[in-house]
């Protein structure tokens, strides 16, 4: 099963984040399928940015979002 979740990236105490497609089996870590977009909750106002067709592709092949993903997303849109 793919999912589409965030990747943490950045040094210590500085994360930014990476939207990804990955298998769900491996860590966030490891290698993706493709990445999406990012997430930097440090900035004034906070980044969020996806690609939106993108996602929709993924989720129409049977990817899976994260619980998180979809609550940024929420909140962007709404």
């Amino acid at each position: 099963m793919l999912k589409i979740r965030l990747r943490r990236m950045g040094s210590n105490k500085r994360p930014l984040y990476r939207v990804v497609v990955s298998d769900h089996r491996r860590t966030p870590t490891s290698a993706v399928l493709e990445e999406i977009g990012f997430y930097n909750p440090r900035s004034k106002p906070v980044e969020f940015r996806v690609d939106r067709q993108r996602v929709e592709y993924w989720v129409g092949r049977g990817a899976q979002m994260s619980e998180t993903v979809k609550t940024l997303i929420k909140r962007v849109k709404g």
